[in-house]
C-alpha cells in the first residue's frame, strides 16, 4: 500500500471520527493514574519549544500547554482534526497547521522536543518522517512516543478482538483494511534502525498497560475507534455492537464496569 493510499484512508477515516484516539485514550489510566498523553508531557517536561506529530484534535497539545511559556505547533493530515485542535481553548498560542509528516512546514532546529501519540505507527515512507523529525528538532533534543502494542490486555478487549477477527474474515475484500504505517516502528529493535541512522541514540522502550475498563456502551465505544472497523458494512458493525454488548454484560465487575486494558510502548530517543 502506497504512502497517498495509507493517507487518503487516514482521511476518510478521521473525517468521520476527528477525535477517536483521545476519545479512547484521554480517560484511560496507568497504574500510577497518569494517561498516556500525561506519561508523554512528563517525557519532554523540560522543553519549551514542542511540536506534536499528528496532534489529533489537539487533547495533548492542550495538556502541553499548561507549562506556561512554551511555543507549541502541532501537525495533522486531518482538517477535521485540526479544526477541533484550533478551538480548543488553550492553544490560541499554538500553530496548528493541517499537513504532511514527510514534509513538515518548520525550519531546521525549530523545536526542542516532538511528541507523538499513537500516530508514527502510521505513517508511510517513514525515514523520510525521521529525517524531517531530526531537520526540525535542535541538537540535544527529545523525541518521545507512544507506539500501540496490540497485545490483548483485559477480557472485554479479548472479547473485542475475536468478535473483529471473525467479522474481517467474513467480509469482502474491499472492506478490509491494509496494513498500515511500517512495521519496523512497532518494535525497539525496529525504531533503533530507522532513528540511529538520523542521528538519534537508542531507544529508552517502557511498556505501559493503561486500564480502559467502564460500562459496557463506553468500552465498546473506545475499542470500536479501530481503523478495522471503518470499512466495515454497516450492518456488520451493528450485529458485532450487539453481539459485544450482549457478551460484556457477563464480564461486568459488582461495580458494573467491565474490565478492558491495553498495552503501549512509551518511546523517547534524543537527538545527538
Amino acid at each position: 500500500m502506497t504512502t497517498t493510499a495509507q493517507e487518503s484512508l487516514l482521511r476518510a477515516f478521521h473525517a468521520e471520527l476527528p477525535a477517536v484516539t483521545a476519545d479512547a485514550f484521554g480517560g484511560a489510566r496507568a497504574a500510577d493514574g497518569r494517561s498516556s498523553y500525561e506519561i508523554l508531557c512528563d517525557r519532554v517536561a523540560g522543553s519549551r519549544r514542542v511540536l506534536d506529530l499528528g496532534c489529533g484534535d489537539g487533547l495533548l497539545l492542550e495538556l502541553l500547554a499548561r507549562t506556561e511559556g512554551r511555543r507549541l505547533a502541532g501537525v495533522d493530515l486531518s482538517p477535521e482534526a485540526v479544526a477541533l485542535a484550533r478551538r480548543r481553548p488553550g492553544l490560541g498560542g499554538a500553530t496548528v497547521l493541517e499537513g504532511r509528516a514527510q514534509d513538515l512546514p518548520f525550519a531546521d532546529d525549530s523545536f526542542d522536543a516532538c511528541v507523538s501519540h499513537m500516530a508514527l505507527m502510521l505513517m508511510g515512507d517513514v525515514e523520510q518522517v525521521i529525517a524531517e523529525i531530526a531537520r526540525v528538532l535542535a541538537p540535544g533534543s527529545t523525541l518521545a512516543c507512544v507506539i500501540g502494542d496490540g497485545a490483548v490486555g483485559g477480557e472485554a478487549y479479548e472479547l473485542f478482538l475475536g468478535l473483529l477477527r471473525a467479522a474481517i474474515k467474513d467480509a469482502p475484500a474491499a472492506q478490509r483494511v491494509p496494513a498500515l504505517g511500517d512495521r519496523r516502528t512497532r518494535s525497539r529493535e525496529g525504531l533503533d534502525s530507522l532513528l540511529g541512522p538520523a542521528g538519534f541514540t537508542p531507544v529508552d522502550w517502557e511498556t505501559v498497560a493503561v486500564d480502559l475498563s467502564d460500562a459496557p456502551e463506553q468500552v465498546w465505544a473506545a475499542l470500536s475507534g479501530v481503523y478495522d472497523v471503518g470499512p466495515l458494512d454497516p450492518r456488520t458493525v451493528t450485529s458485532l455492537r450487539e453481539t459485544f454488548l450482549a457478551r460484556a454484560e457477563g464480564l461486568a465487575m459488582p461495580n458494573g464496569l467491565v474490565p478492558c486494558g491495553m498495552k503501549v510502548h512509551v518511546v523517547t530517543a534524543r537527538l545527538r
